[in-house]
């Protein structure tokens, strides 16, 4: 008799949206509402403990000269944050619940998104627990310094899974070797019904420049002679993923600022809220980034930046 295989994915809890986090519930909830025979699906979130944190502090200010020597989270240096739900605002799905670091070989199988694909050293391999590595951004893939272990643990993965073109060059890239292991491709899921075009467009200008805000800054400071009185750009930050949706749907022009992407989430969905998309790919979204709907930008070049968005 089969048992029952459980795939649990491992996921930083935090509060605010991420792509990478709306995709994982997303395929973790798809697993269970569909009620594949023989499959179950729940997420394990996990935190920095409290004295990894403070130690972590004191070596960055007292010991600087010895900070390279390694950053990102250490597998001991987690603990489980049992029954993590994040905000309603941004997913409000109900999530099954992996509690625990306890994993059993017969019946759990394991995904780590790049950013901790460290972990399964510790959590699979010394357990013989299978593992797949999802890398959402290739970008990221480099959470340790440490490139043996890495070596090792993308060499004991039983496949991986990717978002896009750019994502798989890079880890083959990287990985040559490992051309004739398995690779699934996933799509991006949208909600047609929160992204659609509202029916009056404003003369708004979206944006999300959270990870790029010096260019942002100096772009709104290159643009503020050139925009005419009776329109408005606005910096979508701080706000619900349906606040941000409705900002979407009323603007006409998406200035994006993807930023070392696997594929690039927000410049989608301002897509699908029918706006015109002027602004850097990411490298990830060079998949999408198409005429005419789409307008590409060097990354840093603010001059060509302002002209195309002055020009549209």
């Amino acid at each position: 008799m089969n048992r029952l295989k459980n795939i649990i994915y491992f996921l930083p809890a935090v509060e605010y949206p991420s792509g990478g986090g709306k995709i994982i519930y997303r395929h973790s909830n798809l697993i269970n509402d569909l009620s594949i025979k023989g499959f179950s699906s729940s997420i394990l979130h996990y935190k920095k403990k409290k004295i990894s944190k403070y130690l972590l502090s004191l070596k960055t200010k007292f010991l600087k000269h010895d900070t390279d020597k390694y950053y990102g989270y250490n597998a001991k240096e987690i603990r489980v944050v049992k029954n993590f739900t994040p905000s309603k605002e941004w997913s409000s799905t109900p999530i099954k619940h992996k509690n625990d670091f306890k994993f059993n070989p017969d019946t759990d199988f394991v995904i780590f998104p790049e950013i901790v694909a460290h972990f399964a050293q510790e959590f699979c391999i010394k357990n013989n627990i299978k593992y797949s590595i999802f890398t959402l951004g290739a970008y990221h893939m480099n959470q340790t310094n440490n490139s043996k272990l890495l070596n090792e643990v993308y060499k004991k993965a039983s496949f991986f899974i990717d978002i896009s073109n750019d994502t798989r060059q890079c880890l083959l890239n990287i990985f040559p070797e490992y051309k004739k292991k398995i690779f699934f491709r996933v799509n991006l899921h949208i909600d047609s019904n929160l992204y659609k075009p509202s029916k009056l467009k404003k003369n708004l200008i979206t944006c999300m420049p959270r990870k790029l805000k010096e260019d942002f800054h100096l772009l709104k400071f290159f643009i503020s002679n050139k925009i005419p009185k009776n329109w408005k750009l606005i910096a979508l930050k701080n706000m619900s993923n349906k606040e941000i949706s409705k900002q979407m749907n009323a603007s006409k022009i998406f200035l994006s600022f993807s930023n070392f992407e696997g594929l690039g989430l927000p410049p989608i969905e301002a897509a699908f809220a029918g706006n015109k998309i002027i602004g850097y790919t990411g490298e990830g979204g060079n998949d999408y980034f198409k005429q005419p709907l789409f307008e590409k930008v060097s990354k840093g070049n603010i001059l060509e930046f302002s002209k195309k968005i002055e020009n549209n």
